[in-house]
């Protein structure tokens, strides 16, 4: 009988309610997350949050933003595009499409947008720094001193800043003042491998007493008479002065670009 009764009672026992379902965490959380650097943490939010339909502005945002950082500059490209369209003129989205543009290879983009995040009054350091070089790439010295000047006005002693404007020196032959500049980055960021790599080819390139170049002369030129100085002092013997001629040709001219860093390989090598 009770085993009867107990039968009975669960026969008609209500169901157990369904569980709840999981609410995706906030975007603010996964917006915070692409800030922490927290890559994965982020794209597992934002899917959860697709999953459960949430669509929209922001979202829309945190995509771009988050292949802003993961690098992935294609992506992130038509993205910002897609939301300066919507917001026109808004100087975050302008400066990231600059600069993934540059990243792509696209100087005409890159140039228009950042024309556009330079205009801004409070236009940001990273802004200023990405049209400082742009303006390296294209040989634009004038508006490279200028550009970097204002990322070190918006942002004083930024070894990014510090060694982008170093780099332009050394692309320019002014070896003594980028080296100058690659110091003070690595005094202030020595963990940056970017900036210790750049520090170690200065100084090499600097130690060592060689070609200067000629007024109005080519960088090609120029590049190929250093390539041919370090040739001659690999063959008498003079490894260190080798190694310096092959950094600066290979910092003169992308033409002789793999010709000389295969130089300084061998050089290297020798030693």
């Amino acid at each position: 009988m009770i085993a009867l009764l107990v039968a009975a009672a669960l026969a008609v026992a209500p169901p157990a309610p369904p569980a709840p379902p999981v609410q995706p965490a906030p975007l603010s959380e996964a917006d915070h997350a692409i800030a922490s650097g927290r890559l994965d943490q982020a794209r597992i939010m934002i899917g959860k949050a697709i999953q459960a339909g949430v669509h929209g502005p922001q979202l829309d945002r945190l995509l771009a933003d988050l292949a802003f950082a993961s690098s992935d500059f294609a992506i992130a490209l038509i993205r910002y595009e897609a939301l300066l369209a919507i917001q026109p003129g808004e100087p975050l989205f302008a400066e990231r499409i600059g600069v993934a543009a540059i990243h792509q290879g696209n100087l005409a983009k890159a140039a228009s947008a950042l024309k556009l995040a330079t205009a801004a009054p409070l236009a940001s350091w990273r802004a200023w720094n990405a049209r400082g070089v742009l303006a390296d790439l294209r040989g634009d010295w004038i508006d490279a001193d200028r550009s970097y000047a204002r990322a070190t006005r918006a942002k004083p002693n930024a070894p990014e800043v510090l060694n982008n404007q170093a780099w332009s020196l050394l692309l320019r032959g002014q070896w003594q003042s980028g080296l100058a500049l690659l110091e003070q980055a690595a005094v202030l960021d020595p963990h940056v491998t970017r900036i210790a790599n750049n520090l170690e080819l200065a100084r090499t390139a600097v130690s060592e007493n060689l070609p200067q170049r000629r007024a109005d002369e080519s960088a090609e030129n120029w590049a190929a008479r250093l390539n041919d100085a370090g040739i001659v002092a690999d063959l008498r013997g003079q490894r260190k002065q080798a190694i310096a001629a092959f950094a600066q040709a290979i910092m003169a001219n992308n033409v002789w670009f793999e010709r000389a860093a295969n130089n300084l390989a061998l050089a290297e090598a020798e030693k």
